[in-house]
């Protein structure tokens, strides 16, 4: 099915759901899978560093100036660890569907079609998407955003050659080359 065919079904079951549940049916439901596989991560340093600024603002300047504005003072320290916190529990995914990728950067959500998908690169504990438009590589480390690298490796894999983009796995010629040189 096309995309757009795809669209005008989910459209239409939308409503007809919503009509069927105002005259108390049940309503219908496809039998297909979700329409995105995700793969979440836990975002660790910029929490960490937030949280961290906060507790070292409030270490200096504690006993600096007494006539400071107190109720400012533990607002912002509040506030930092609030941005922290919030940081912690918005958590970064890649989302991989049947001709697009999604992602959320700088707090907004990214898509890539697979036509503007320039290449595909894995590397040991790393999974990078670099897009032929504007606009730097996606990068998934499992170092820095605890991503479930090999799982998205995998999945791309079969992105890629779905929707016929270059696809180069790093891992697997590092160790053809171990092999032939043994």
């Amino acid at each position: 099915m096309s995309r757009s065919w795809e669209r005008m079904v989910r459209k239409n079951t939308q409503a007809v759901n919503r009509a069927r549940k105002k005259q108390g049916k049940g309503t219908i439901t496809t039998a297909s899978k979700s329409e995105f596989d995700k793969f979440l991560g836990r975002s660790i340093i910029l929490p960490t560093v937030l949280i961290g600024f906060a507790l070292m603002y409030a270490v200096m300047t504690a006993g600096v100036t007494p006539e400071t504005s107190s109720t400012l003072y533990w607002v912002t320290i509040g506030l930092y660890i609030l941005l922290g916190v919030t940081f912690i529990f918005r958590r970064p995914y890649l989302a991989v569907g049947k001709s697009s990728v999604m992602t959320r950067r700088l707090n907004r959500d990214r898509r890539l079609e697979a036509g503007q998908i320039k290449q595909i690169t894995v590397q040991k504990g790393y999974v990078v998407i670099e897009p032929s438009i504007k606009g730097s590589a996606w990068v998934f480390s499992r170092l820095t955003n605890r991503y479930d690298t090999q799982a998205m490796a995998e999945r791309l894999e079969e992105f890629a050659k779905a929707n016929n983009v270059p696809f180069e796995n790093k891992e697997k010629r590092e160790d053809q080359a171990e092999v032939e040189e043994k």
